[in-house]
């Protein structure tokens, strides 16, 4: 006989699985520096018959017995929910995020190019999508995908490539370590990104009698690890010897907090900085030490200087191929990289001095350990220099003074700079895909750290819209303005209908340049005449060449229930901005644009291969010019590299 009692009965709850999902989520909590939050604002979902009786019925449950506790929306699209989810979570420096709920199918795998998104961008968001029968005792009735070589996957085995963290719920039992390592990857800076569980339709209902600490509050700590002591020394020895240093601010600076933190280290040591389009916003446009955006998309400042530089200092960023122009920005043969990431995949990138930490810790690590040392009087001067001679430039845009005798209406330069005229400094701008997003990176004048927000990690047509929303939801204080082009806009116009639905004032500035102006500039520059890429009648030759479209945006913007003013010149622009700023309901602002009008040079290149052989003197032009660009590009796997 055992001489100890047995142990008593844990308390349980009897619920179903998706009872218990909604109720362990509503109970998740993140902490950093002493403030603490909700991990989920919400869950948005579309309702199939692969959820609808099980997370639709307990998001029904808890919207009654705890309004508060995981408010639901209902969304439009799929793909659009993800957008607005991480959005929402950008805007929070990746410390709460909502949940998005999908039948199996066409609308579980609509999610996955939001999911994509989520994940290259580091960015947290948790998939909720229905799955296949466990007990496989039906079908997944108009989704069923035969295999014949394989009886367990279903479609949202797409899902795995671009998930930082999958898994599918077969038995109840599942659950609690599916939903802890959810929490898990979601709260940690290095491996965030989309989350997937994937949730049978039986398995949703079935009920289980779950342990009651599973559903006690629990707070994630998302920790600032600081430098190791001697990577850090190895790092103040190498900018002790640069004299013509550089920072790239990426992403990681404005998550951390660490703009104030990184104005403290550049005002005493007078390195300056160029910003990738993450980082935008690390320091505002008119400190002396910025030099603005940098790389393929940035000015001729941050180039210039990008070119000469023998230390760059990498802090936050993860080295897009646009950030280094394709291998090409940084031409110093000897140049050497110190690179500060709370990701060891990006610290060590480029053979860089490898610091894997807490952007605001090292940097105030850095500022402390290099006091004294500075880069001398030239490198200010022509910093300073650089970055007036680029301001000039912005303003002659933002300002020509012979209007344009193109194809008629503003230009995208003017349009961007009436924009940043009438916001306020803590407003936010929003962009994903186009020509909008390079000019932007380059002329736009921020002011707030958070004030900017391109998603260029993935350049996802038709992101900005519900990005808006989540933004809005985010910060209800700071107004929003989403610049998108017609081809965004016929990509997801739909979330119009959820802002209205919830209230949520966005301003739309809906730019009509009848075709792809991104993508015709690229062809043009490519030798490929902007091929395909206009909004045109197909001609009597059977091009399409023929006239423009007669599509009316602003005519389908006003069927969703939005407001509309429509702009013809400069003034009727500016004034229906300002009256939609100053309303309390979402407003699409139409206005036309010359798309044969491009934002200044960059002085920089991108890596797009062009045909080595063409009958068209146009693409022979371009090859030959893509040849000698190929001739700078580097690995930057400096041998020497401490």
């Amino acid at each position: 006989m055992s001489e100890y009692p047995p142990p008593a009965a844990p308390e349980t709850v009897r619920l179903t699985v998706s009872q218990a999902v909604v109720r362990f989520l509503a109970a998740q909590y993140t902490e950093r520096d002493g403030q603490r939050q909700r991990l989920f604002a919400g869950c948005l979902g579309i309702f199939g018959h692969g959820n609808v009786a099980g997370l639709g019925q307990a998001l029904l449950q808890a919207e009654l017995e705890d309004p508060g506790a995981l408010p639901y929306v209902l969304g439009r699209n799929e793909q659009a929910m993800v957008h607005t989810a991480v959005a929402y979570a950008r805007t929070k420096d990746r410390l709460q995020t909502w949940a998005v709920s999908t039948s199996i199918g066409p609308g579980s795998t609509n999610m996955v190019t939001g999911a994509a998104l989520a994940t290259v961008n580091r960015l947290p968001v948790l998939l909720l999508p229905a799955d296949t029968f466990a007990t496989r005792s039906a079908g997944a009735l108009l989704q069923e995908l035969e295999r014949p070589d394989s009886g367990d996957v279903s479609v949202n085995d797409a899902f795995r490539p671009v998930s930082r963290y999958f898994d599918r719920v077969h038995r109840p039992e599942e659950l609690p370590g599916a939903l802890l390592s959810a929490m898990r990857v979601l709260t940690d800076p290095a491996e965030t990104g989309a989350v997937t569980v994937c949730l049978p339709q039986d398995v949703q209902a079935e009920a289980f009698d779950w342990p009651v600490e599973l559903f006690a509050e629990r707070t994630w700590h998302v920790a600032r690890p600081v430098p190791e002591p001697a990577a850090l020394a190895r790092a103040v020895e190498v900018i002790r010897s640069a004299r013509r240093p550089l920072v790239v601010a990426g992403g990681g600076v404005i998550y951390s907090h660490a703009t104030e933190a990184l104005d403290a280290f550049v005002s005493a040591t007078g390195i300056p900085v160029g910003q990738t389009q993450a980082g935008k916003g690390a320091l505002a446009y008119d400190h002396p030490q910025s030099v603005g955006a940098i790389g393929s998309t940035g000015t001729t400042a941050a180039n210039a200087l990008a070119r000469q530089a023998d230390v760059v200092i990498g802090i936050g960023t993860r080295y897009q191929d646009f950030t280094t122009a394709s291998r090409t920005a940084f031409n110093d043969p000897d140049v050497r990289f110190v690179n500060v990431n709370v990701a060891a995949m990006d610290a060590v990138k480029h053979a860089g001095v490898m610091v894997q930490a807490d952007a605001r810790e090292t940097l105030t690590a850095l500022t402390d350990a290099l006091a004294g040392w500075s880069v001398d009087d030239a490198h200010r001067q022509r910093t300073a220099e650089l970055r007036d001679a680029w301001e000039a430039t912005v303003e002659a845009a933002y300002h020509p003074e012979v209007p344009s005798a193109g194809e008629g209406g503003l230009t995208q330069n003017e349009v961007i700079g009436i924009v940043n005229a009438v916001s306020a400094p803590r407003d936010v701008v929003v962009c994903a895909a186009g020509s909008m997003p390079g000019d932007l990176h380059k002329m736009w004048r921020v002011r707030d750290p958070k004030g900017y927000h391109v998603e260029y990690g993935y350049s996802c047509m038709g992101y900005e819209i519900p990005g808006g929303i989540g933004i809005r939801m985010a910060a209800p204080d700071r107004d929003v303005f989403v610049m998108i082009g017609d081809g965004s806009y016929l990509m997801m116009p739909t979330e119009l209908v959820t802002a209205v639905q919830e209230g949520v004032k966005i301003v739309v500035v809906l730019v009509q340049n009848h075709g792809f102006a991104s993508i015709g500039a690229l062809s043009e520059m490519l030798g490929s005449q902007r091929f395909g890429t206009r909004y045109r009648y197909r001609a009597a030759n059977g091009r399409l060449e023929g006239d423009v479209l007669p599509v009316d945006l602003a005519a389908n913007a006003a069927s969703l229930g939005v407001d509309v003013l429509v702009a013809q010149d400069g003034p009727s622009f500016e004034a229906a901005l300002r009256k939609a700023k100053a309303g309390d309901r979402t407003t699409v602002v139409h206005v036309e644009t010359d798309p044969l009008v491009d934002a200044p040079s960059s002085e920089s290149w991108w890596d797009v291969p062009v045909g080595e052989v063409s009958t068209l003197e146009s693409t022979q032009e371009a090859r030959a010019v893509y040849d000698r660009w190929k001739a700078v590009q580097r690995p930057f796997l400096n041998p020497s590299q401490p």
